[in-house]
């Protein structure tokens, strides 16, 4: 039993030696912004894959999202991308926390050259996470500017402490194969559009269904 929940509990598509990006969140519900920001990391960062972790629940949020199943359904009719994939593992492994995930993934994948993707304003209460230097400690961290969040992430704690660790804008390419810590902050021209504003527009309900 072991062995098959082993074997269950992998990414599909990756091989040892590839770059693969790892974006995660709730997606409650995903848009446009999120696909904006996974072509642009494809690209800047050079990744062979990235996945979207839909979680179960983010631990820093009181609100309940709508159901993992659904999620998921709405994130794979919005991204239909070759090298784009949709998981959610997370509820598979039983983490609750990305350090958790990312520990048990790089197990799971020796050889596999991991990069945690995060948005700007992730960053700026990154150091808030559980764990947080260990996840800057053991992948690279690829950030990508949202509209209005650039000053506020550049002067976050996380930013100022790993400073000697960040990596130009114009050397992302070199993110993926970078010896951890090492993250890179990439200004993008992005789509003005957040999970928060579409359920405040009443656009999607998290009792929604189907």
């Amino acid at each position: 039993m072991r062995i098959k929940r082993l074997m269950v509990c992998k990414l599909p598509h990756i091989r040892p030696g590839q770059s693969v990006g790892l974006l995660g969140g709730s997606f409650d519900p995903p848009h446009r912004g999120h696909a904006a920001i996974s072509h642009a990391a494809l690209k800047r960062f050079g990744l062979d894959h990235l996945f979207w972790l839909v979680s179960p629940g983010n631990p820093l949020k009181a609100r309940q999202p709508a159901p993992l199943e659904r999620r998921i359904s709405a994130s794979r009719s919005l991204i239909q991308h070759p090298r784009i994939h949709v998981s959610g593992i997370e509820a598979d492994l039983g983490t609750r926390y990305t350090a958790q995930t990312l520990r048990h993934l790089r197990r799971r994948h020796p050889g596999v050259r991991f990069v945690w993707l995060m948005g700007a304003d992730n960053l700026t209460h990154f150091h808030r996470w559980k764990d947080w230097q260990q996840i800057l400690d053991t992948v690279p961290v690829g950030v990508l500017a949202r509209p209005g969040d650039r000053i506020s992430a550049r002067f976050s704690p996380a930013a100022r402490i790993y400073r000697h660790a960040m990596l130009k804008g114009s050397e992302s390419q070199l993110l993926a194969r970078a010896d951890s810590p090492a993250w890179c902050f990439v200004n993008l021209p992005m789509v003005d559009v957040s999970s928060t504003a579409l359920r405040a527009r009443g656009e999607w309900s998290a009792a929604q269904q189907g």
